[in-house]
């Protein structure tokens, strides 16, 4: 799907990264972890096209033909159009808004659970409303790559769950990387997590590949997953979590 090649990034004298090696697989959830700074939610924005400042190099080789979505932590709808016209937002730009398209959307929404606040104005939808029509708006673009750059982080326990399951069902179809802070997170969607570390000298960009057991969404009701998540509050280190983890959850 997409092949990421000795990517570097640096903003003057700082070096974000350098000698990431990355390649994501069709139909498959990655996950990536890593403190605030270290360029994660950059990375994203370098495959999706949007460009980053700072000094680039190396190279991201897409497979033709590809699309890829975005799906920010902020749920960026524009509060003067209306639901449906918000998730069909491509369209409107484009001007190729039709009965059949609104009808798309629809049915779209009711997949995401929200035909029922068709009426209401997106400044009357709580954070979790607003992130399932953002979903909805992904779904619409009918991409082949989702970029999800933290998007449960802002919402209440619950409702995070909730989004959580919904999303990976929506998606798992899809290549979906996901950018996060939270291990618990990558524990549930991923089929691959990595680190993404500050550059040290003879050390590449990314962790060694951490791949959870079980099928996910996964449920986080077992004792050893539960031991993880005790050492990531514990710790308050995502290296240090992932130099702890148990063989007996982990394969590496």
């Amino acid at each position: 799907m997409v092949h990421i090649q000795d990517l570097s990034l640096a903003l003057g004298e700082q070096v974000l990264f350098e000698h990431l090696d990355l390649t994501l697989l069709p139909n498959e959830w990655v996950s990536l972890l890593g403190y605030s700074g270290v360029g994660k939610s950059t990375l994203l924005r370098l495959i999706a096209g949007l460009g980053a400042q700072g000094k680039v190099q190396g190279n991201i080789i897409f497979h033709p033909n590809i699309r890829v979505a975005w799906l920010p932590q902020k749920d960026t709808l524009y509060p003067w159009l209306s639901i449906v016209d918000n998730v069909q937002l491509e369209n409107v730009l484009f001007g190729n808004k039709s009965a059949n398209t609104t009808h798309q959307v629809k049915v779209l929404l009711e997949q995401v659970g929200m035909s029922e606040h068709l009426h209401k104005s997106c400044t009357q939808l709580s954070g979790g409303q607003k992130q399932r029509v953002a979903l909805a708006r992904v779904l619409m673009q009918n991409a082949d790559l989702i970029l999800l750059d933290e998007p449960f982080s802002a919402l209440d326990a619950i409702s995070r769950y909730q989004l959580q399951n919904l999303t990976y069902e929506l998606l798992k179809d899809k290549s979906v990387l996901l950018v996060t802070h939270d291990p618990q997170e990558a524990l549930r969607l991923s089929q691959r997590i990595f680190v993404l570390r500050s550059p040290q000298p003879n050390q590449p960009a990314l962790s060694d590949v951490i791949k959870p057991e079980g099928k996910a969404p996964r449920e986080l009701n077992q004792e050893n997953l539960w031991v993880l998540q005790q050492k990531a509050f514990l710790n308050r280190s995502l290296l240090e979590l992932y130099c702890c983890v148990s063989g007996n959850l982990l394969t590496y």
